[in-house]
């Protein structure tokens, strides 16, 4: 019966295998859907997501081929599709008490149905205000953000809450691994770089070896703990602030944050366009609290991994001549430094908040790539991945 539905997942670009297809099958006929009142289109969907995706980057595609099978989950932006009348009638008898059905079929529902599908088809453009076409503001019975005492709220927020459906737009674009990141997210693409190792004192059940333990015992509990596992990974990160940098802040910051709840082995400094001859802990302090480079190269060890960020976009001079620096005197250029520290640290890179299509316009990011031997990836999903994978070899 489903044999389309995985096609359709394969036709949208969604590595699902047959075993994992089979394993959906197996657990419908085990009847994993029949409690809590019996299957329904939302459970049907978690079971399928569970069994198919194996990658959170996919749900968003997941989604998208969903919702061409089954229809009735696309988003109204595109007016040219049709209303799923059928979905939204059962939608409303879940949700709805008897008493409230009956006043909404007072209220004409077969009419507001009518109504909005010609609508759909006539609109094409979008429209604020009045009273008849689809959008915001306004007593029109559709859209948003107007006022109507029988309408469908489409898209945006609610205002008086007098909707007799809200019908939205999929709220999973966050995994799409073109897009810029949320502290979640970064997360997770962090994630691919983990190697784990048991430290600390025994605070997590061994579920095998107390299995074995128990059975041995003849049967009498005998609990085996291990210590926990952390990630074992080291990391130096050097970060660019002030100037151009200001204005990725936000993202820079989620990074950072991510980075601390994700790698307990965490060293990390900043520096200002290029790296010179100190960097420091502390910008108010930047320059009574100063740390020699020399320093880092001489205290950490080459299984350090070693991230620089920043939008590497400065004057030329910056990187390749003494003195270059636009807040002192620097007696050897940016690049020495760079080249001392990538040699230092074998496995490096440089994440970029700057957008990857103006890389090839500004001289500085190129010679930056030439010094970080085209280690140089955006601060994107996709980018984050490719980083974290590239570290972990």
């Amino acid at each position: 019966m489903l044999i389309q539905f995985f096609y359709t997942l394969r036709a949208a670009k969604l590595p699902v295998s047959v075993k994992e297809y089979l394993g959906l099958l197996e657990a419908l006929k085990a009847g994993v859907l029949d409690d809590d009142g019996g299957p329904t289109l939302d459970k049907f969907y978690v079971l399928a997501r569970a069994c198919l995706v194996k990658d959170e980057a996919l749900f968003d595609k997941f989604d998208r081929a969903f919702g061409a099978y089954f229809k009735g989950v696309e988003m109204v932006t595109d007016l040219a599709r049709a209303l799923p009348e059928d979905w939204l009638r059962k939608q409303l008898e879940l949700e709805l008490t008897p008493e409230q059905r009956a006043q909404l079929e007072a209220l004409g529902w077969d009419e507001l149905m009518d109504t909005l599908k010609k609508r759909l088809e006539e609109q094409k453009e979008r429209h604020e205000g009045g009273n008849r076409w689809i959008g915001t503001g306004g007593t029109s019975p559709f859209g948003h953000g107007g006022a109507n005492p029988r309408g469908v709220r489409i898209g945006g927020p609610g205002g008086q809450r007098s909707a007799v459906k809200v019908w939205e737009q999929r709220a999973y674009r966050d995994y799409d691994d073109a897009v810029e990141l949320g502290t979640r997210n970064i997360k997770v693409a962090l994630r691919r770089l983990r190697r784990f190792a048991r430290e600390g004192s025994e605070l997590e059940l061994d579920l095998e070896h107390t299995i074995q333990a128990t059975a041995a015992n003849a049967g009498l509990l005998d609990i085996k703990m291990v210590p926990e596992r952390h990630n074992k990974v080291k990391l130096l990160l050097l970060m660019d602030v002030g100037g151009t940098m200001d204005e990725h802040v936000h993202r820079v910051e989620e990074l950072f944050s991510a980075v601390k709840s994700e790698f307990k082995h965490l060293e990390f400094f900043y520096f200002h366009n290029c790296v010179y001859d100190f960097v420091w802990k502390n910008n108010r302090r930047r320059f009574a609290e100063k740390t020699p480079t020399w320093d880092l190269i001489h205290k950490y060890n080459k299984d350090y991994k070693l991230i620089f960020v920043g939008d590497a976009t400065m004057s030329p001079y910056e990187i390749l001549q003494a003195g270059g620096s636009v807040e002192y005197n620097n007696e050897e250029p940016g690049a020495e430094w760079l080249q001392r520290l990538t040699h230092a640290f074998p496995s490096h890179a440089w994440i970029n908040p700057e957008p990857q299509g103006v890389w090839q316009y500004r001289q500085s990011i190129a010679l930056i790539q030439q010094l970080m031997h085209q280690r140089m990836f955006p601060l994107s999903l996709s980018g984050l991945e490719a980083a974290m994978r590239m570290l972990s070899k």
